[in-house]
């Protein structure tokens, strides 16, 4: 299915002098995206904006941290002005736009990049996401909002409730929708998609664009424009592959050794007992750590995440519910603790460095018996990474530690 949808690429090059206000977006977004620190396009938001403008469904394939967030989230805006924008609002006025996110984390990222376009126009988002109580977000249903922001489980229990009603929603947004995919949301969201407004636009995006979303594709889509940014795959010259052979009995030294630097480090580990562990080991070596995982609360996974964004601590030890979710654009270093077991989740992993056209080095610690297994995903990633047999203190650690 998708390999009949043929890609317009584009790079870089092809949209140099090219403004948001050529694309079509009105002043008060453009300003707007100007304070947010994007005052002009990225080839993603180039190549697409045009199209969701027109009314055309999209097909985006971009790598994480290469702006899809404004790609849709600006000519989404500027679609629901065209509809009477702000004019009409009333109290409990049913929304007119949807975007979906696989989890928590990417919801609240959404909502901070979209929120502001959509206020610059008299607008009004909300988050609808599961795992804190659900009265504020019925609260703000009952006043009105016009784009709803938030992830499958809780959207649906909000519609079973009769307390959320999609039927006037004419722009659906799918943000990591392989990843959705793989998490087994695939039959909920296409229930969702159908209570949406019949014949209304539907915008796919992802990093990766695989089997998982051809079901979407063929029922929801029609005729989608289909999009992708030449150049910038994972094993760009933004971001650096490491991967360091070591005893498994050196693993917590080296890591150690590897985030005792300046910048802001982000490693990933397997189990939520381990990123714990790590977090008060690099604490208890005086490193300011925290750690994110399944098992904290909504209110300290956020508060753990602000704390890395902010600066309060250098180092964020996280499982994979982590790695769809951060975006945070100034994280200079990955270490995978635990080499993931699929190509997909490597990439997703690195996509957390190397945003925005900055630089990044992604490191995976891995035992001399994993090398082939490793061989195999990298390959399957179309990742070029240097290999380093490493213990404490030598040269490659001490270079790392040093980007």
């Amino acid at each position: 299915m998708l390999e009949r949808l043929e890609a317009i690429a584009t790079t870089a090059s092809d949209v140099v002098g090219v403004t948001f206000g050529d694309l079509g977006l009105g002043e008060n977004i453009v300003r707007e995206l100007a304070a947010l620190g994007a005052p002009s396009p990225f080839p993603i938001q180039a190549a697409t904006i045009p199209d969701v403008l027109a009314g055309r469904d999209v097909l985006g394939r971009g790598k994480t941290g290469s702006g899809k967030t404004i790609a849709f989230g600006a000519p989404l805006v500027e679609k629901l002005m065209e509809n009477n924008g702000a004019k009409d609002r009333k109290m409990a006025r049913k929304p007119r736009a949807l975007i979906l996110a696989p989890t928590r984390e990417l919801a609240l990222q959404i909502d901070r990049t979209v929120q502001p376009i959509a206020r610059s126009v008299g607008l009004f988002t909300t988050q609808i996401y599961g795992g804190v109580p659900q009265y504020r977000q019925v609260s703000a249903l009952q006043r009105g909002v016009d784009i709803i922001i938030g992830t499958a489980g809780r959207i649906e229990d909000l519609i079973d409730q009769g307390r959320l009603d999609l039927s006037e929603v004419v722009v659906t947004v799918l943000d990591e929708a392989d990843y959705m995919c793989d998490l087994g949301f695939l039959e909920p969201v296409q229930r969702i998609l159908r209570q949406t407004k019949a014949g209304g636009q539907k915008l796919l995006f992802s990093a990766t664009l695989d089997k998982g979303v051809a079901s979407l594709v063929k029922e929801f889509l029609t005729n989608p424009a289909v999009h992708e940014v030449a150049g910038e795959d994972q094993a760009s010259s933004t971001i650096d592959h490491r991967v360091l052979v070591i005893e498994h009995r050196d693993k917590g030294r080296i890591i150690e050794e590897l985030v005792n630097r300046e910048g802001k480090t982000l490693i990933f580990s397997r189990t939520r007992a381990y990123a714990e562990q790590l977090a008060d080991q690099l604490e208890d070596a005086g490193v300011k750590a925290t750690s994110l995982h399944g098992d904290l609360n909504q209110a300290r996974r956020t508060r753990n995440l602000q704390m890395l964004t902010s600066g309060r601590v250098n180092v964020l030890v996280a499982t994979d519910v982590a790695a769809r979710g951060i975006h945070v654009d100034d994280i200079d270093l990955v270490i995978q603790a635990d080499a993931p077991d699929e190509y997909k989740t490597y990439l997703h992993r690195a996509g957390r460095t190397g945003r925005a056209g900055k630089t990044g080095t992604v490191v995976t610690l891995i035992p001399k018996q994993r090398k082939r297994r490793m061989d195999e995903l990298l390959d399957r990633a179309e990742i070029d990474a240097s290999y380093t047999s490493a213990t404490p203190g030598d040269a490659a650690v001490r270079e790392l530690a040093n980007i």
